[in-house]
């Protein structure tokens, strides 16, 4: 199996997980932003600091199983794993929050 195929077993649950959260609980612009804001942050903080623990030797890819796209030096493949945390952190976040009774209103209003 290769890291592209292991990463979308992990990531393609997830970001449906977040979509359907984010619908049911009616998530607007502001949830989705903030999120982006944050993937954005973790990816950028990802590629740099995996490229660094790459140049100096802490771990290796093997590159057989990787499409062979990198940023600096992280592959591409490696970035799933922050992209999952941070659709699926928020999502069971919102999961785990009690509902307002706002929000219980606007639920028996539109099922």
């Amino acid at each position: 199996m290769t890291y592209l195929g292991l990463a979308g077993l992990f990531l393609l649950p997830v970001a449906g997980l977040a979509v359907v959260v984010a619908w049911r609980r009616r998530l607007g612009a502001r949830w989705w932003t903030a999120t982006a804001v944050s993937a954005v942050v973790l990816l950028v903080l990802t590629v740099v600091f995996d490229s660094l623990m790459i140049h100096v030797d802490l771990f290796r890819f093997e590159s057989a199983h990787l499409t062979g796209v990198r940023l600096l030096l992280a592959p591409l493949e490696d970035l799933a794993w922050p992209l999952a945390a941070v659709l699926l952190l928020p999502a069971l976040w919102e999961l785990a929050r009690p509902r307002s009774d706002r929000e219980r209103a606007r639920e028996e209003q539109h099922p």
